[in-house]
C-alpha cells in the first residue's frame, strides 16, 4: 500500500498522511482518521525514506572493541534491551581493540541519519573527547572515564584496591602484577594504581614486579612466565583481568605451586568461567549490564531532548568483590 492509498482510505489528502507521520500539525480528528486507517490495514512508512526526509531515525549505533568477549555481550545485551522497550534499533559496530576505528566509525555515523551512538571506548583519548563533544548527535562512553563528555564507567581503582588488601590479608608478602598497557586508562592505568594504592596503605613497597600482558589467556600465559622467572619466591598474583588470570594459574600449576594454598591468584571481571576453573577464582565482578543499560538510558533521554544544552555527566558504578578458592 503507498502514502496516497492510505490517505483515500482515510479521506484526507496524502500531505496530511506524511504530517501525521512526520509529527507536523494535524486537527485531531484528521489524526484520528489517518490512525483508524493505519490500526485497519496495517500500514507502516518505509523508514529510510522518512529518515532522508526527516533526519531522524530509531537507529543507534553501538560501537565495540571486540564480540568474544563477555563483557562486551553483557553491555551490549543490557543497551539493546533498553533501546528495544523505546522503539530504538541496535546496529553493531566492531573497532578490533582500535582507536583509529573508533573515530572512523563516529565519522561514518554522522554521514547517516544515526540518532544516537554508544561508543565502549578503548582508550580514553584527548582526541576522542573532541570527537565525541563536537558530533552533532548524542554520544555516550562507556568504560572509560572522559570528563567532558557523557560516560557511564566502572571503579576499577577501587575493585584493584580492595583485591589486593584482600590478599594482603592472607599475609601474602610477595605481590607480582599483570596488567595491560596503560593507553587503556581504565583497566591499565586505574587497576595497576588502586593495586599499589593497598600496598602503600599497608606500608609495602608499592613497586612491586609487574608486567604488560594482552588481554587474554596467553597473555597470562607469557606474563606468568617471565614473573616466575625474576620472582620465584612469589606467593600472590594479582591480575588486571580473569583471561588472564586463567593464563597465571595455568603456568602456576605446571610449575607445581597450589593455587589457595602456596600463591594466592585473583583476577577482575567475574566471567562465568571464574566460577568453573579449579579452584574457582576470586574476582571483582563489575556490572557490565547495568553499565549498558545506564548508558542506553542516558542515551535515550539525550535524543528526546537533543534541544537542551546540559552538561555532561559521568556516572560511576560500583562492583562487588567474589571471594573464593583461589586465595
Amino acid at each position: 500500500m503507498t502514502i496516497k492509498e492510505l490517505a483515500a482510505l482515510a479521506g484526507v489528502s496524502p500531505a496530511a498522511v506524511s504530517r501525521y507521520f512526520n509529527g507536523g500539525s494535524l486537527s485531531n480528528e484528521k489524526r484520528d482518521v489517518i490512525r483508524a486507517a493505519i490500526e485497519q490495514t496495517g500500514y507502516r512508512p518505509d523508514a529510510a525514506a522518512q529518515a532522508l526526509r526527516t533526519r531522524t531515525t530509531d537507529l543507534v549505533g553501538l560501537i565495540v572493541p571486540k564480540l568474544d568477549s563477555e563483557s562486551v555481550s553483557r553491555l551490549v545485551a543490557g543497551a539493546e534491551e533498553v533501546l528495544a522497550a523505546e522503539g530504538y534499533l541496535s546496529l553493531v559496530a566492531v573497532s578490533r581493540n582500535s582507536s583509529e576505528k573508533e573515530l572512523s566509525f563516529l565519522s561514518l555515523v554522522q554521514k547517516y541519519a544515526v540518532a544516537g551512538v554508544i561508543i565502549m571506548a578503548t582508550v580514553a583519548t584527548p582526541r576522542l573527547e573532541e570527537f565525541v563533544r563536537d558530533l552533532p548527535i548524542p554520544v555516550v562512553v562507556t568504560g572509560q572515564n572522559l570528563h567532558r563528555a557523557f560516560c557511564v564507567y566502572h571503579d576499577d581503582f577501587g575493585a584493584a584496591q580492595e583485591l589486593t588488601r584482600l590478599v594482603l590479608a592472607r599475609g601474602r608478602t610477595r605481590s607480582v602484577y599483570l596488567g595491560v598497557t596503560e593507553q587503556d586508562a581504565a583497566a591499565g592505568l586505574a587497576r595497576r594504581e588502586g593495586v599499589q594504592a593497598a600496598l602503600r596503605e599497608a606500608g609495602r613497597d608499592p613497586e612491586l614486579p609487574r608486567t604488560v600482558c594482552s588481554f587474554d589467556i596467553d597473555g597470562g600465559r607469557c606474563g606468568m612466565t617471565e614473573l616466575l622467572e625474576r620472582v620465584p619466591e612469589l606467593d600472590a598474583v594479582i591480575c588486571a583481568t580473569d583471561r588472564i588470570a586463567f593464563g597465571a594459574m595455568e603456568i602456576l600449576k605446571q610449575a607445581g605451586r597450589v593455587i589457595g594454598q602456596d600463591v594466592s591468584v585473583v583476577g577482575m571481571g567475574d566471567s562465568w568461567a571464574s566460577r568453573l576453573i579449579s579452584p574457582n577464582l576470586t574476582t571483582a565482578h563489575f556490572y557490565y549490564k547495568t553499565c549498558g543499560e545506564t548508558a542506553a538510558r542516558q542515551l535515550v533521554e539525550l535524543m528526546r531532548n537533543k534541544d537542551t544544552v546540559r552538561p555532561a555527566q559521568q556516572i560511576m558504578l560500583s562492583y562487588e568483590i567474589k571471594e573464593r578458592e583461589s586465595v
